[in-house]
């Protein structure tokens, strides 16, 4: 893997020099604009409306639009002067426990290495974040913005996942939110208990599901790429509309315990005594005999 950032871990008074690796990537099916009557690729070019004409890239700024339509330019230069004091550091702030913070704050991932003889340090910090059972909350400046982020233990390494300040994160506004709650019947909810039940693991396997989108499209592509004609796959075949909510409860804890049913083991094979092995070896005698 290509390291995207060179920086440091500040943990209080202890500093350690790290590196830092984007730990997912996006599987998805990468397709472009293409014209459809020739499969020729549409392209785009940096044109200036003032000017009237393309502009090169090591030219472009980026642009802040005002309220009344004026535009203040900011070059890499006015980028490079702002106060950011962790453009190159990982600045621990505090500890938590990991369940304090809500799922929906979280942003991006990223692998975090120790540099050369900066091991140690790296080692003491991850066992001993381990050992608290809880994460670290931080403060990182990538790509000319600064995050809050939690540092954790993943497989042996402290892993970094950045956050969303809590201005970003939208505030729900729907009507039923306003609404009298509706009244759900005392084995409504316990049916939809049992529901859980019967469809609850006691780990999540990740490796079991697969991306049936992708593989389809992937499927598609070569198909035609090999001049194969496609077929549509099967429809599946619509649910039937259930008014009764008890009723459908109850038909969807017996599909789900149906569908997680275990596989029926066979019986395993007696063990033969010695009056059986004595029977079998005077049968096959006995059949000898006779075509002999």
């Amino acid at each position: 893997m290509r390291s995207m950032w060179k920086g440091s871990v500040s943990f209080g008074l202890v500093t350690i020099p790290v590196n830092l690796y984007t730990a997912t990537e996006n599987k998805s099916v990468s397709l472009r604009q293409v014209h459809e009557a020739d499969g020729a690729r549409i392209q785009y070019k940096r044109y200036c409306s003032a000017e009237g004409k393309e502009v090169p890239y090591a030219e472009i700024a980026k642009g802040y639009e005002l309220p009344d339509g004026g535009m203040v330019v900011l070059t890499d230069a006015d980028f490079a002067e702002l106060p950011l004091p962790t453009s190159r550091a990982i600045d621990v702030l505090e500890f938590v426990p990991l369940e304090a913070i809500d799922p929906i704050y979280y942003d991006s991932t990223y692998y975090i290495e120790p540099q050369k003889a900066a091991a140690k340090p790296y080692v003491l910090l991850r066992d001993a974040l381990h050992k608290s059972g809880q994460v670290a909350i931080a403060k990182v400046a990538l790509r000319q913005r600064e995050s809050l982020a939690i540092l954790r233990v993943h497989s042996d390494l402290l892993v970094m996942t950045t956050m969303l300040w809590p201005d970003e994160v939208r505030t729900p506004e729907f009507g039923f939110l306003d609404e009298d709650v509706p009244q759900i019947r005392p084995q409504e909810l316990t049916m939809a208990g049992s529901l859980i039940d019967s469809m609850s693991e006691p780990v999540f396997e990740h490796g079991k599901y697969q991306d049936s989108y992708r593989e389809a499209l992937e499927a598609l592509i070569g198909a035609k790429a090999s001049g194969n004609e496609t077929t549509a796959p099967p429809e599946a075949p619509g649910k039937a509309e259930v008014v009764d909510l008890m009723s459908a409860l109850q038909a969807s804890v017996s599909a789900a315990k149906e569908t997680r049913k275990p596989a029926k083991r066979k019986a395993p094979a007696k063990a033969k005594t010695g009056e059986d092995a004595a029977k079998t070896d005077a049968a096959v005698k006995k059949r000898r005999s006779k075509t002999a």
